[in-house]
């Protein structure tokens, strides 16, 4: 039985990975913090379905302090797939110092715990805001140019530079993944797609920033998986980036229509100026991803969206049932001798 160590294994992305592992037979390890940047109930429900799992082990840590990994120096792992960080563009502007100590540092210590344990696959993820406000698009990982302009964008492109250090000198497989804009059931609540269902199907206001013709190229969890999936089993070269997201770059303005048809309901906007640190558009040239990884997204942007609403409103039902029998949002606690090991 292979055994992957995952980094924010009760995160959106992190979890969905979980999932795919344990039903393909891995043992799974998992580091996460619960980071109050969103609710720790969230992440609970989460990984619900992982704690009576035998292959599965969750540890409570910072990967910020390499003292708290210690208890894995022991172990026989087959890769780490690094998806830890503090997140989003627009927080890290005010928090540069955080995100970097998260985000750099944090890595840094992962890569010291391969070295130390001698794991020699590492997926890191990695983000397309590190190309930036780069007009040459479709973005090739080959492109020269990389023009990050938030703190978090800087922090993924450190990351990248680490990952060919510790490969070049320590003889790790560094396989970067830059994810592009990731969607789907257990989406972030702070992100565009989950904040715009929500209001849309409360009837409240949407902030829309700048006059709608941003672009995006909106990636499915599921596609998403499938290429983590594919890096961890990849044997060939040391050191690899490699874009996974859906080739298809989308208007702001034509996603809030698609969610309004999606949910039957019309979006009330509240427009106000674009922020700083938001990039024009996103755009993936998964040429190398084919490649490499026999990548190739499959959930078009209208079935995702289904997907993703119809979980939300499973979700939104779950809430008013456990507020209807308790008071409160109650979230089963973690099963004994499963978080803080």
């Amino acid at each position: 039985m292979k055994h992957a160590l995952v980094t924010g294994g009760a995160g959106f992305i992190g979890s969905h990975l979980v999932d795919h592992l344990l039903a393909a037979g891995w043992r799974v390890t998992v580091i996460d913090n619960f980071d109050p940047f969103y609710s720790r109930d969230t992440k609970l429900a989460n990984i619900k379905s992982h704690q009576t799992h035998s292959g599965y082990r969750l540890i409570e840590a910072d990967i910020r302090k390499p003292a708290s990994m210690r208890r894995l120096t022991n172990s026989r792992m087959d890769v780490i797939v690094h998806l830890a960080a503090k997140a989003g563009v627009r927080p890290s502007i005010s928090d540069p110092v955080g995100y970097h100590e998260a985000n750099v540092t944090g890595t840094q210590n992962l890569l010291e715990l391969a070295r130390e344990t001698g794991v020699k696959q590492f997926v890191f993820a990695s983000s397309s805001s590190v190309y930036g406000v780069n007009p040459c698009v479709p973005w090739t990982e080959t492109g020269l140019e990389l023009m990050p302009i938030s703190p978090y964008a800087s922090t993924k492109l450190s990351g990248e530079f680490l990952g060919h250090v510790y490969s070049h000198l320590y003889g790790i497989r560094f396989i970067g993944l830059r994810f592009f804009t990731v969607y789907g059931p257990r989406q972030r609540p702070d992100l565009a797609i989950h904040k715009f269902a929500q209001s849309i199907l409360n009837g409240t206001p949407i902030t829309v920033y700048g006059d709608g013709t941003t672009r995006r190229d909106y990636t499915h969890i599921r596609d998403i998986v499938k290429g983590i999936h594919a890096a961890m089993c990849y044997g060939g070269s040391a050191f690899e980036i490699v874009n996974i997201g859906n080739n298809q770059t989308i208007e702001l303005r034509y996603l809030i229509s698609a969610i309004e048809r999606t949910t039957g309901r019309a979006a009330i906007i509240n427009r106000v100026p674009e922020q700083p640190g938001d990039v024009p558009q996103t755009w993936a040239d998964l040429t190398k991803a084919e490649r490499l990884l026999s990548y190739k997204p499959r959930v078009s942007l209208e079935n995702g969206l289904r997907d993703f609403i119809d979980w939300l409103t499973k979700d939104r039902l779950r809430t008013q049932v456990d507020n209807i029998d308790t008071g409160v949002h109650a979230i089963p606690a973690l099963a004994a001798g499963r978080i803080a090991e």
